[in-house]
């Protein structure tokens, strides 16, 4: 378990990230290489990222250089995920390759202790291995995860939209109290079902950034440095698949299906985020024709849905935000 412990400065300096970290991003995806458990979720990512990478050559280069350093375990050096990574994938990797030598020394020592780091792992405290090594996950990212940006910006922009709604409701207690199933905000403390040790950090007024991860399965984490800017990753919500997904996913059904007054509306009213409710009013329909309308949307890929509450909301997806660009004359 790891209890965050808030003051009431800390409580007006929560954020969470507006897109995707790609450092974190590229940590957890490395353990969905690790794992089966979730597969379901990733297996169209798995698949494609799989033979990519093998088309690319860097099968052998993932397992022996990234998955040593990303274990599955119970601790990851913290050096491989700075807080500049928010600002994107440059700003991540410059912030690695400044990352004072005896730091990396001190977290590699750590992971040696925890999982085991391989030999040549030391040469990262040097400057032209840790370039060697940045260059590495660059093109880890530009393989494995840059063909996806914009599925995982989506599903991240989903995730904003709820806690958005959660913070207009109920505050900021209402954001944390809205952050499960693998957290529970009990004032002044946010109770984290963690897979590292049992311990506590005190934010102390620093705040924390709530970082949504798209490859993130399970337990959210944190850094092992308390003293580092307190960051917080956590999962998605995920939809089971139902039975009827793989027919819904086919081709065949053909895109002008979809098409007509009321459901182009309704699309448009996902831009911001809506609840069923406030799209059926949009629409000028009832509650249970709109659900029938973004059932229709949500399995042909051009809406995603959570749950918020009682209610539903609904925001695009890529395939929703496609139609409605200028000039496809779609919707």
């Amino acid at each position: 378990m790891l209890r965050i412990h808030f003051t009431d400065a800390d409580l007006a300096r929560v954020q969470v990230a507006s897109r995707p970290d790609p450092l974190w991003e590229i940590f957890f995806s490395l353990l969905r290489f690790q794992s089966r458990r979730g597969l379901w979720s990733y297996a169209d990512w798995h698949r494609t990222a799989r033979t990519d990478l093998h088309d690319k050559g860097l099968t052998p280069v993932v397992r022996k250089v990234l998955l040593p350093l990303y274990p599955s375990g119970a601790y990851f050096p913290d050096f491989l995920t700075p807080a500049e990574a928010t600002e994107g994938l440059d700003a991540g990797l410059e912030a690695i390759l400044g990352i004072p030598r005896r730091r990396v020394l001190r977290e590699l020592g750590i992971l040696d202790r925890v999982t085991g780091a391989p030999a040549w792992s030391q040469g990262l405290a040097d400057d032209r291995t840790r370039k060697e090594f940045v260059g590495t996950l660059r093109t880890y990212y530009d393989v494995a995860i840059r063909p996806h940006e914009d599925h995982i910006q989506a599903h991240i922009d989903a995730d904003r939209s709820v806690r958005a709604r959660a913070l207009l409701d109920g505050g900021i207690h209402g954001l944390l109290a809205g952050l499960g199933p693998y957290m529970r905000w009990q004032p002044p403390t946010l109770l984290v079902e963690y897979a590292a040790e049992d311990r506590d950090l005190y934010l102390r007024g620093r705040g924390l950034t709530l970082v949504p991860s798209y490859f993130c399965w399970g337990a959210p984490v944190s850094l092992a440095d308390s003293g580092l800017p307190p960051v917080l990753a956590y999962p998605l919500h995920r939809r089971a698949p139902r039975a009827d997904d793989a027919e819904a996913e086919q081709p065949q059904a053909p895109l002008s299906a979809l098409l007509g007054a009321t459901r182009a509306v309704i699309l448009r009213a996902t831009a911001t985020g809506a609840t069923t409710g406030e799209l059926a009013r949009a629409a000028g329909v009832s509650a249970a024709a709109a659900t029938r309308h973004t059932t229709v949307l949500r399995d042909a890929g051009l809406i995603l849905s959570h749950r918020h509450g009682q209610s539903v909301l609904h925001t695009l997806a890529p395939a929703g935000a496609a139609l409605l660009r200028p000039g496809t004359g779609a919707v």
